[in-house]
């Protein structure tokens, strides 16, 4: 999912009628969980390339520039003509938390035609953003494409976007093709219908992943691998808006993984990774330098 995010800070209520309030900050950002673990990949020191689809608009165009600057490559990714890049307002509100407005524009036609699977081969490692709303993608030539990825030793990991149990039960087929899976709370027990969050990690696990993060908000994170579970705590912050953090925990995990680190040593990164983005405004706040200390 490539998203440009609109955000506001702080929001108590929604004028009246075309009242105006003042707020301390507007920001626009590269975000979704495809662009903006882009960027904090990149900000971890990751070398990455980009792929999906957005529209031929002017959000289009900025989400390209914001992006490029922050180092991605961009050069592959789709743009549609006619189509509206997927774009998203958030009014934050003083604790932090994120209401949104949304529309999927172009995310919701990308197709494994979308994809340059020569460089994919190419890759360490392979980030699946939003799976349950890109659904051009739910079939067996992407994952047989998958299946060949993790043979020749890419990891593949997979979070997701929604909370819609139809739309998850859908990105359910995808756990067999991938190594990691990072839904929140609410999405693992949708994904499931299970009453507990160790029941969906360990039903998330049968499916055929070798490991299972679900992100818990303030009580950091559960992680489920075949050799058992850990709670890993989140850090105390001043937390001023909670967007992007699943994204920057993927991305903090993906790139301890790289490092050579076991997936409690990475999802202790991860955690890091989010914890400094919560303390700004928006997917790419923060300088995520000196988080692979914090993660230890």
């Amino acid at each position: 999912m490539h998203i440009v995010d609109i955000l506001t800070r702080p929001v108590e209520t929604i004028p009246a009628g075309q009242d105006t309030v003042l707020v301390d900050q507007i920001r626009l950002t590269a975000a979704g969980a495809a662009a903006g673990t882009a960027v904090d990949l990149v900000k971890l020191g990751n070398k990455v390339t980009s792929m999906g689809a957005i529209g031929d608009d002017e959000l289009g165009d900025f989400l390209l520039m914001i992006m490029s600057r922050h180092g991605v490559d961009v050069s592959l990714l789709a743009r549609r003509t006619g189509e509206q890049t997927a774009a998203s307002i958030l009014p934050i509100r003083p604790d932090g938390g994120r209401p949104s407005f949304h529309v999927p524009g172009a995310n919701l036609s990308v197709s494994l035609a979308d994809l340059d699977v020569e460089v994919l081969r190419g890759a360490r490692a392979v980030h699946l953003g939003g799976m349950d709303v890109t659904f051009g993608l739910g079939e067996p030539a992407f994952f047989d494409v998958l299946d060949s990825l993790r043979e020749r030793g890419t990891i593949v990991t997979m979070d997701l976007l929604s909370e819609m149990p139809d739309l998850l039960a859908m990105a359910r087929s995808f756990l067999p093709h991938v190594d990691h899976v990072l839904p929140n709370a609410a999405q693992a027990l949708a994904m499931t219908g299970a009453d507990t969050v160790e029941e969906a990690a360990a039903a998330l696990l049968a499916d055929g992943v070798s490991g299972v993060l679900v992100t818990l908000g303030e009580e950091g994170s559960l992680v489920v691998t075949a050799e058992g579970s850990t709670r890993v705590p989140a850090l105390e912050v001043e937390v001023n808006d909670t967007t992007g953090c699943g994204d920057a925990y993927c991305a903090g995990f993906l790139t301890g993984l790289l490092r050579g680190h076991d997936v409690v040593t990475a999802a202790r990164w991860g955690t890091a990774a989010a914890a400094r983005v919560a303390t700004g405004l928006g997917s790419d706040a923060g300088d995520l330098e000196g988080i692979f200390d914090e993660g230890r």
